[in-house]
């Protein structure tokens, strides 16, 4: 984790936006622009044609496709680039969020203002479920950045405050918080809570890793899929689960 690298890319993309004009006026959003500038700040490695898609960063060494939702849109793109080299898939998940208000009528934004909503690494498993088929590639690999953002978004929603069903206008991060690195099955460790016990359910994860029932099913679907846990017995009708020794 460098905090310093990451601050120069915030600084950099954010000096192109306003050059441009302000929020979310650049042809890409701001996360993903910084991603790439703090992962490769090198631009010549940066937007590869590989076959008939394009790579977000690729290097002698490995290609790297940041993706923040729908991972199942990487299917094709993962067909192809995972022959030919490592491969990682970076998820930038927002730690402490701030929401700031435009009023697309006056131009005025507000103060922010914290979201009560603290964003988990555990937070990626839907998406890994898009493609759990990969998973067990052997050059598939999994980079899970969090960090505090402020989201601005339009007062144009269906609510009497407008808030309700607003249309996001894009999200600008501040302060790089944690990364996770998940190159190997035993990696995918990292992603079971620490305060659980030896022996653990469903309603158990679901408390500790703070994501919703139909989440932590998912969550623990895929972590058995790749061998992170085991089911050990039951408890009642649920499936206990205990950690796997790597």
């Amino acid at each position: 984790m460098n905090q310093i690298l990451f601050a120069q890319a915030c600084n950099k993309v954010i000096d192109q936006q306003r050059a441009t004009g302000g929020i979310g006026t650049l042809g890409e959003k701001t996360v993903h622009a910084v991603l790439k500038d703090y992962l490769s700040p090198d631009h010549t490695f940066q937007e590869i044609k590989v076959g008939n898609y394009y790579a977000d960063i690729m290097n002698e060494n490995k290609i790297i496709e940041i993706q923040t939702r729908q991972f199942n849109v990487l299917r094709n793109k993962l067909n192809l680039f995972l022959t030919l080299k490592p491969v990682t898939i970076v998820y930038p998940v927002p730690f402490t969020k701030w929401l700031r208000w435009i009023n697309d009528e006056t131009g005025e934004i507000s103060a922010p203002r914290k979201s009560p909503k603290a964003g988990t690494p555990y937070m990626i498993f839907p998406e890994l479920y898009r493609i759990k088929d990969y998973l067990l590639h052997p050059n598939l690999n999994l980079h899970i950045i969090l960090m505090d953002l402020e989201e601005y978004r339009f007062l144009n929603g269906w609510s009497k405050d407008k808030k309700k069903g607003s249309t996001r206008s894009d999200r600008i991060p501040i302060q790089l918080v944690d990364e996770i690195i998940i190159e190997s099955p035993c990696d995918y460790s990292k992603l079971i809570p620490a305060e659980l016990t030896n022996e653990f359910t469903t309603m158990d994860y679901q408390k500790s890793s703070r994501l919703s029932r139909s989440q932590s099913v998912l969550a623990l679907n895929i972590l058995h899929h790749v061998g992170a846990v085991k089911r050990v017995g039951k408890k009642g009708r649920a499936y206990l689960y205990s950690r796997e020794n790597c």
